[in-house]
């Protein structure tokens, strides 16, 4: 080999190290800056110590047993202690804010947002800084107080496990079995979703669907969302549910997400008494087109 072609191929490969080099630097200083980003806002929202909390065995947590007196309604410890966080503070920097989202004993523990758009917080945090962190947001076409049958709630599959980056779990059944709920605190108070599919879908599937004119739709959009789960939850979630889908991508190109659904559990409607001459109507099945997932881009920060 000639030494001027030694020297082309030894100056292209000095580049490429330094490329990747300063590439990495530049990664490592967005994680270190979200760190810090997300843990000013669970100062300021005031999220409780919960190292401490587990569930009663029954209600299928990994943890010892709660005390709870048989006499008394069920309380949830969780929800109970994030009842009292407080987003005013979170507001006063970014009235985005809707409320905090939180898997126990994961990394998923963050305000979450609803922009105008679906793209504005992919690459900004809740402090609308740069950071290819994002932040965790809303579908911006769902109704910012989470009373849709399916709200999509995305972020993104960070390869230090932040943010969506610990959802790829959900493939595990026993990591279901040890997380099996998520839980979102807003103005209102804080409700427990019950995990129940967890799956690879297209960016413009069924899965992101959001119009339903009938319970019919409802019910042919959860047989979908099960028989798609690559794990059986034993969950089975019924029409009268509000369902959050949590998209993140797969690593794998644009083509597809990676889903976890979960489920707030309603009241079966009162069967309406009926007279012969008022026969049952069935209302028709008018449907909105799925949303698609944003375009994440290179969303996967490589390690």
């Amino acid at each position: 080999m000639k030494k001027s072609t030694r020297r082309v191929l030894l100056a292209a490969l000095v580049a490429v190290f330094l490329v990747s080099g300063g590439m990495t630097l530049r990664q490592l200083g967005d994680y270190q800056k979200g760190e810090e980003t997300y843990g000013s806002a669970e100062s300021l929202a005031g999220l409780p110590d919960l190292s401490a909390i587990s569930w009663p065995e029954e209600s299928g947590g990994s943890g010892g047993a709660v005390t709870q007196d048989p006499a008394e309604p069920y309380v949830d410890p969780y929800a109970d202690a994030l009842a009292a966080m407080d987003f005013a503070a979170l507001r006063e920097v970014n009235s985005d804010i809707l409320g905090w989202i939180l898997i126990p004993n994961t990394r998923v523990s963050y305000p979450f947002l609803q922009g105008t758009d679906n793209d504005y917080y992919l690459r900004r945090t809740w402090r609308k800084g740069s950071s290819a962190v994002g932040a965790i947001f809303v579908e911006a076409s769902n109704s910012g107080d989470l009373t849709d049958f399916n709200t999509v709630i995305y972020g993104h599959n960070m390869n230090n496990g932040s943010m969506f980056g610990t959802l790829k779990k959900y493939k595990s059944l026993d990591y279901f079995r040890k997380h099996p709920y998520v839980y979102l605190t807003t103005d209102a108070g804080s409700a427990r979703y019950e995990i129940f599919a967890a799956y690879e879908v297209a960016t413009d599937g069924e899965t992101y669907r959001l119009g339903f004119g009938s319970d019919s739709a409802k019910q042919a959009f959860l047989d979908y969302c099960v028989g798609q789960s690559v794990i059986d939850t034993g969950v089975t979630p019924q029409v009268w549910d509000r369902i959050i889908t949590l998209s993140t991508c797969t690593g794998r190109g644009h083509e597809t997400r990676w889903v976890v659904q979960a489920r707030l559990p309603g009241e079966a409607p009162a069967e309406p008494e009926l007279t012969p001459e008022e026969p049952a109507e069935d209302p028709a099945v008018t449907q909105e087109e799925p949303v698609q997932a944003p375009e994440e881009g290179e969303n996967d920060i490589p390690e």
